[in-house]
């Protein structure tokens, strides 16, 4: 009997697992509805404001928020907060997408609009869903699994294929190197694959990459999902 209590408080949990998710997506979508056309940037959060790559990445929001791109972050510290202290300086919607993690990770200063979310699903759903293009700054496993997962949405035909922009050739060289010397030998990946990547060194060309697609499509990111 008490084997059977605990399994009926587990499904109780789970259930109310699920409607929590459903609320932090609510929210979501409730909070970020118009903010478009915004781009996604990723990076790590232990990147020190004295680094050179904070103000590229500073820099590189500021130039999109000039042109009309809202800026999406993560929320915390390093990159996400120098993409979030660009967009703020250009006057533009600065997006901040919080996690409440077991070393508690505070929302940085630079958000116009943030929520905290306790669970990785909902807020990756919301990293993506609003997304013109997704800039990938130099980063860690957790960079690494979002530029994994934004890719995967657009290879298994999830989303709409958007521009990827991995910031630094020389930083992501030994992952591309993997790629094609690995995965792609073996045939776990396609040629095709790699057109879903660029490597760019500099603010310039980043800025002109996502600017030129997005005048060539002319469609949002609350228009990307295959109808």
């Amino acid at each position: 009997m008490t084997y059977g209590y605990e399994i009926d408080d587990l499904a109780k949990e789970e259930c109310w697992r699920m409607f929590r998710i459903m609320g932090e997506l609510v929210e979501g979508f409730d909070k970020l509805a118009g903010i478009e056309p915004a781009v996604t940037i990723y990076g790590s959060a232990r990147l020190n404001p004295d680094d050179e790559l904070y103000a590229q990445t500073e820099e590189i929001a500021y130039r999109l928020g000039q042109i009309g791109f809202s800026i999406i972050t993560g929320g915390g510290p390093g990159i996400m907060e120098a993409a979030n202290k660009g967009a703020l300086k250009a006057g533009v919607t600065s997006v901040g997408l919080n996690i409440d993690l077991p070393e508690e990770q505070l929302c940085n200063a630079y958000t116009t609009k943030s929520i905290t979310f306790s669970h990785f699903f909902a807020r990756k759903v919301m990293l993506v869903k609003y997304a013109t293009a997704f800039i990938i700054m130099p980063g860690g496993l957790g960079t690494i699994d979002e530029v994994s997962e934004v890719l995967t949405l657009m290879q298994t035909h999830k989303i709409r294929p958007f521009p990827v922009i991995l910031f630094s050739s020389e930083y992501w060289k030994g992952f591309l190197d993997w790629l094609r010397g690995s995965a792609l030998v073996r045939g776990f990946i396609s040629e095709d694959d790699f057109k879903l990547l660029r490597a760019c060194d500099t603010i310039g060309e980043v800025v002109e990459a996502v600017q030129r697609w997005y005048l060539k499509q002319e469609i949002t990111g609350r228009d990307a999902l295959p109808k």
